[in-house]
């Protein structure tokens, strides 16, 4: 009884130390310089110099912003539904958010990472996690729309994810909440954590040339939870880096109990000799279930196949793929610097910030300099892997990025703060207040070989006195930096959509060129496609009917339909014959309990709808498309079951009959 109130004590003591860090910084209201306004001011009509995505965190999206302007470009439908764009309403979409638990519409996006070529973003993919129900989706930087979502087995939360290697040739998850595997009976006892509760490190691979990923193989590691990662690079190419917590193995109260020790770990994964071992067939096939879902941009549709099998390599009997090191306290971020040598760990109880030489890393393997073994996996001595240690830099350390000048900038969530410090001296250069309690940071590569270090965005979980009052619950925010002189300048803040945790930072020039500007008419592939008002119609089946529609400014074709009965389910498949850049159409009906669909330029989509009442059914065009946009309606008759009113289709012939007072 004695230790749990000593431990109580303790949590409460430190809340205490986070409130009172985490209130309002002084002279918060004179932190921006005068001149800061014409460094984020972009003119009418100018394209911002980057873009920026940002993880939605629990609205499951992700979204884009320009910099250094702030303004909100785009939100991208992943893993939650978006009645604005159809996503998760249209049939052609529903199958992106199938899983092995069935149609899942929410997911908790918590990291943006970007496809790399020989270490430097290329603006061809953007990958995003699945917090919740283990995902990892990949986006078309030329569509900006999710092209493919992989479920991962064996894992329940899926946190450190999706981090990926210098060439893209995989995408790394490890699980956040360790569970008992897929292919054992998981109705055990929670207190029997250690005994049955296991984490997993899943390496998906990437298609060169088309991106198409498919889980290679998973680790089998210790039942800890997997935090955060990163890729080595450059010299470190070929190993991976995770921030583990929970070593204590705890399954209750973690906020105590998984914060005992002085020092977690940081694991070091040898991913290419893990590629040997698989090669030579060390790995076990294990019977699991899995959706893997693809979106054609011919066809305009998706598809989702449930996967049953995955090749398993155990980290316990393969002793040199992995390596636990020491890190204190309770590790949150894990992050190298450009040139692949420094491995920096980020503890979130910790006073310092301990830097890790890969060189150092691999003269420990080589000497056996171990201190034991943590369940079979070689535990290198801490002074061995260390190349220093940051002293006093602030509370309550997250996240670091990078500046390819020999600089490293963390945040501080319990000071508010971001810090400046030089990687070979560890030595603080700098550090600016944030406003407030910031998270993740941002810089343009910062994560990669070539980070520009022109602007940091600083994302902050609290907005108090930013921005007009909003109710009980305010937008969070991100905070720009200038940060190409010795000393960091904040130049602007921005409400930001849902939860921002990590985002990503590219030159526009990277991406803008390869923006698709619409779908050709003439390569769509949709089966019910209609390239022409010439093919639309509408055709029974039984009681269900197709309807072949087509739009275009300003009408519908057809625009009246009659003979649709009660009980019928209606499928409006609507193409777009624009051929024109920023053209979509939208197109909704009376009484549809799912949502809008929105159509680009040449493209088909299809909604549902299910005749429930007798009456006449208005539907119309809801994107805003021409001077017209009004007139663009139409007109659906239903009639009760059994009725023989005939089905008839029509556009612009079935005038409105003469008003027999009139021509009398």
């Amino acid at each position: 009884m004695k230790n749990v109130i000593t431990k109580t004590t303790t949590l409460i003591l430190f809340s205490a130390v986070i409130l009172l860090y985490s209130c309002k910084p002084k002279n918060a209201g004179t932190a921006v310089n005068s001149d800061a306004a014409s460094k984020a001011y972009v003119a009418p009509g100018k394209y911002d110099a980057f873009y920026n995505f940002v993880s939605g965190g629990f609205s499951g999206q992700m979204s884009v912003y320009g910099l250094p302007s702030g303004r909100l470009l785009r939100v991208i439908p992943v893993f939650a539904v978006d009645p604005e764009k159809g996503w998760g309403y249209s049939e052609e979409t529903k199958p992106m958010l199938n899983t092995s638990h069935g149609f899942v519409p929410w997911d908790d996006l918590h990291h943006t990472e970007m496809s790399q070529t020989n270490g430097e973003i290329d603006g061809r993919w953007v990958f995003g996690n699945a917090n919740n129900t283990p995902r990892v989706a990949r986006i078309d930087l030329t569509t900006f729309r999710t092209q493919e979502i992989i479920e991962l087995p064996n894992s329940a939360g899926n946190h450190s994810s999706p981090f990926i290697t210098e060439n893209t040739e995989s995408v790394v998850a490890g699980t956040r909440f360790s569970v008992p595997p897929d292919d054992e009976n998981g109705d055990v006892a929670i207190n029997t954590y250690k005994q049955n509760f296991k984490g997993y490190l899943s390496f998906i691979s990437v298609g060169k040339e088309d991106g198409k990923m498919d889980v290679a193989f998973q680790i089998r590691c210790p039942g800890v939870n997997f935090d955060l990662s990163h890729a080595g690079k450059g010299k470190s190419h070929g190993w991976f880096f995770f921030s583990c917590y929970n070593t204590e193995k705890a399954n209750t109260l973690l906020e105590v109990n998984a914060s005992q020790k002085d020092k977690d770990f940081i694991m070091a994964v040898n991913w290419k000799k893990a590629e040997e071992y698989l090669k030579a067939g060390k790995g076990r096939k294990q019977a699991v279930k899995y959706a893997h879902n693809v979106y054609s941009d011919k066809t305009h549709s998706a598809t989702s196949e449930i996967k049953t099998e995955v090749i398993i390599l155990d980290s316990e009997e393969l002793k040199d793929i992995c390596y636990m090191i020491p890190c204190p306290k309770s590790p949150h971020g894990c992050d190298v610097d450009p040139t692949g040598e420094y491995i920096v760990g980020s503890g979130k109880l910790a006073a310092l910030i301990p830097v890790f030489s890969f060189d150092k890393i691999q003269k420990a393997i080589a000497a056996k300099a171990y201190d034991g073994e943590y369940d079979g996996i070689p535990v290198i001595k801490y002074e061995a892997a260390l190349h220093g240690e940051v002293k006093k830099p602030g509370l309550g350390p997250l996240h670091t990025e990078f500046d390819g000048k020999g600089n490293a900038y963390t945040t501080f969530f319990v000071s508010s703060e971001v810090v400046k410090w030089s990687i070979q001296d560890l030595k603080v250069l700098d550090r600016v207040p944030t406003y407030y309690s910031v998270g993740h940071l941002c810089i343009p590569g910062g994560d990669s070989k070539k980070p520009n270090a022109k602007y940091l965005i600083a994302y902050n979980k609290i907005t108090k006195d930013r921005y007009l009052p909003t109710g009980p619950e305010l937008a969070q925010s991100a905070q720009l930096y200038d940060i190409s002189g010795d000393k960091m300048q904040l130049i602007l803040d921005f409400p930001t959509i849902g939860e921002p945790h990590y985002a990503q930072a590219v030159a526009a020039d990277v991406i803008k060129t390869k923006s698709l500007k619409f779908f050709k008419i003439d390569e769509n592939q949709h089966p019910y496609a209609s390239k022409g008002e010439g093919t639309t119609k509408v055709v029974r089946e039984g009681n269900k009917v197709h309807v072949y529609m087509s739009c275009i400014r300003s009408h519908f074709s057809p625009d009246n339909i009659e003979g649709i009965k009660v009980g019928d389910e209606v499928l409006f498949h609507v193409t777009n014959l624009e051929q024109d850049w920023d053209v979509p159409h939208g197109f909704a009906i009376k009484g549809a309990n799912n949502a809008e669909l929105l159509i680009m330029p040449g493209e088909t989509q299809t909604l549902k709808w299910i005749a429930d009442k007798v009456g006449m059914f208005p539907f119309y065009c809801t994107d805003f498309c021409s001077a017209l946009h009004q007139e663009m309606q139409g007109y659906l008759r239903v009639s009760p079951a059994g009725s023989n009113v005939p089905l008839t289709y029509s556009t612009g012939t079935n005038l409105p009959k003469a008003d027999s007072a009139a021509t009398k």
